[in-house]
């Protein structure tokens, strides 16, 4: 009987997330259904979104691309900095900005990523498909430790986070995307991620503490959940943290 199989080869990047029980980085697929390498991929593990390129006999090919017995197909991760704003033959429809939405598995994640002043959405009480929809409509890359959630077909950019520590997790995502500084830091509410404006002073005295009226003369106010910030003692061992962030990043 003739050998009914593909091969599929995972290069470095991609093959550490083959499922258990995968017996990688060369696999060999029995072909007994139509099926593109899309599914095939992510039936054996790893989601869509680490795939940067697939080629087959030596032709780049597409997710739909159906697969066949006797074919070889190496299966290469994104290259590094992923820019999202680039069309690649995968993802020929890029983004026109930067900008996240992070699930709850990352939640911290979120809070660093807008201290740093880039625009990230959180919203704990949607599902894995409002997520992805909401990442569709919205133009933004989705940040996740579920394989699940990245394998939803609305889902074209996204990022298996590998870090399990939110400081950790801010450098791999600075890293993986390319974002280095200068950032535009402390310019969103790490709350609820509407950019600050400026306030005067006199228009929040009120709401201000005492040693805080005394002490500080710069603020700035959360349009959406009417947060005030100030560059207290908070802000500052968020911005030595970031440094220190941004130091490893350099080095």
């Amino acid at each position: 009987m003739p050998d009914r199989s593909a091969t599929l080869v995972f290069h470095d990047g991609i093959a550490e997330l083959l499922g258990r029980g995968v017996a990688g980085p060369e696999v060999a697929y029995p072909v007994v259904r139509r099926a593109s390498i899309k599914d095939v991929i992510e039936s054996l593990g790893p989601p869509h979104t680490e795939v940067g390129s697939i080629v087959v006999e030596g032709v780049e090919v597409g997710f739909g691309h159906p697969l066949s017995p006797g074919e070889r197909m190496d299966i290469r991760s994104v290259e590094m900095p992923f820019d999202v704003t680039r069309p690649s033959f995968l993802r020929p429809r890029p983004l026109d900005r930067v900008a996240f939405i992070v699930d709850a598995n990352v939640g911290r994640l979120a809070g660093l990523l807008r201290a740093l002043g880039f625009d990230t959405a959180l919203d704990p009480g949607l599902d894995d498909a409002g997520l992805a929809r909401l990442a569709a409509e919205e133009g933004r890359v989705v940040l996740s430790r579920d394989f699940g959630l990245l394998k939803r077909r609305a889902v074209e950019f996204g990022r298996l986070v590998r870090a399990h520590e939110p400081s950790a997790q801010l450098h791999e995502i600075l890293r993986v995307f390319g974002l280095r500084p200068p950032y535009r830091a402390f310019s969103r509410c790490v709350l609820c991620n509407a950019p600050l404006v400026p306030v005067a002073k006199a228009e929040i005295l009120d709401r201000l503490l005492p040693l805080t009226r005394i002490h500080f003369h710069d603020f700035h106010l959360c349009p959406r959940c009417d947060k005030i910030y100030w560059p207290g003692s908070h802000h500052e061992r968020m911005r030595e943290r970031i440094d220190g962030i941004v130091r490893d990043l350099l080095a």
